[in-house]
């Protein structure tokens, strides 16, 4: 089997789950085409499971202190360009074409009348879930950013609907928390603003990943350690922590979730996916939420957070099974399936 699989590579969770499911389908025996668009090209890091993977400018937004600027998003994307890689992509001679909220494989695949399988959180919108701000940009997006004909939605409850458990590495070991070892990821806010923020608390140890290093922010102090992106340093110190401060995105709160790890998101504003994660993550009582960065929050979640440790299954072999077999329609009977596979510790 040949399959063209894009992956939107904006942020790092996207790339997170075609992670957990590329060496699964090369197990499989299928032949797979990366593309991989959001981002600069020398922005990419340890991809070798992704072998020759192709490259398109694509899409990404802008944000400043938090927010999504639509306007400034619409200038600094080159559309013109975006339309010709569209046009321009090949997609003769595979398959299956899939889009983890790609826009170019999504849309040359629309363009052209080839099925396209979605697989992301993204593709759970169509369904029942808690949403916030839904203004009609976030809709908008959400609806034509990377169209697809079937979609695999993922999130961390199924609301009584055909939506998967998220994609996991279920296989990565588990290791003894260190008390007291925070990871913080704030991607989208000021990182001086943060690091002041966690001044104070001197009896924790933060681990703070800023995609500029200690450029921006003079370096690491006693127990502020200020580090630029590494997936292989990142993971290494998730492994041990014992919680997570991070923005209200998809992948990092559900490895959070599934190891153990209490969680403290931050929602980016104007940013109707992340507001909705925010609520979710909220009604099921997995998250302690903060709007805007409040010490006040900070404080009482590092002196009285709670972990929660739901141990979701290998669905990244689930997914490659139903993709592998050929039909393609959604069965809720093979999704809660899955769901009976999950196991809640606490």
């Amino acid at each position: 089997m040949k399959i063209f699989y894009g992956v939107q590579g904006t942020g790092n969770g996207h790339i997170t789950r075609a992670r957990a499911i590329a060496p699964k389908l090369k197990a499989a025996g299928a032949e797979v085409t990366y593309l991989f668009t959001g981002r600069e090209k020398d922005g990419f890091c340890e991809m070798d499971v992704f072998g020759d993977y192709q490259w398109r400018e694509g899409l990404t937004f802008q944000t400043k202190q938090g927010n999504v600027q639509y306007v400034k998003t619409a200038l600094k994307n080159n559309l013109v360009k975006l339309v010709s890689d569209i046009r321009s992509l090949d997609l003769s001679g595979y398959d299956l074409v899939i889009s983890d909220f790609e826009p170019v494989t999504a849309w040359a695949a629309r363009t052209k009348g080839i099925k396209t399988i979605g697989i992301g959180h993204q593709y759970a919108f169509g369904k029942k879930i808690p949403v916030a701000g839904a203004d009609f940009m976030g809709v908008q997006v959400l609806k034509y950013f990377a169209p697809v004909t079937v979609g695999l939605g993922v999130h961390w409850h199924h609301f009584d609907d055909a939506i998967l458990p998220p994609v996991i590495q279920t296989d990565v070991p588990r290791k003894q928390a260190i008390e007291g070892k925070i990871i913080v990821y704030l991607p989208f806010e000021e990182a001086d603003e943060v690091i002041r923020l966690l001044e104070p608390y001197s009896a924790y140890e933060f681990h703070v990943y800023n995609p500029k290093g200690s450029v921006e922010t003079g370096g690491s102090t006693r127990h502020i350690h200020v580090k630029a992106v590494s997936r292989q340093s990142f993971q290494d110190d998730f492994a041990d922590c014992s919680g997570v401060i991070c923005n209200a995105g998809f992948e990092l709160p559900s490895e959070s979730l599934h190891f153990g790890k209490k969680l403290l998101v931050k929602p980016l504003h104007g940013q109707m996916e992340q507001l909705s994660n925010a609520l979710a993550l909220d009604e099921l009582g997995l998250a302690r939420v903060m709007h805007n960065l409040e010490a006040s929050v900070i404080s009482s979640w590092l002196d009285a957070g709670v972990s929660h440790n739901i141990q979701y299954p290998d669905v990244a072999q689930a997914i490659v099974d139903w993709l592998v077999a050929g039909d393609h329609r959604v069965d809720p009977a093979w999704v809660q399936g899955i769901w009976d596979r999950s196991k809640t510790i606490n």
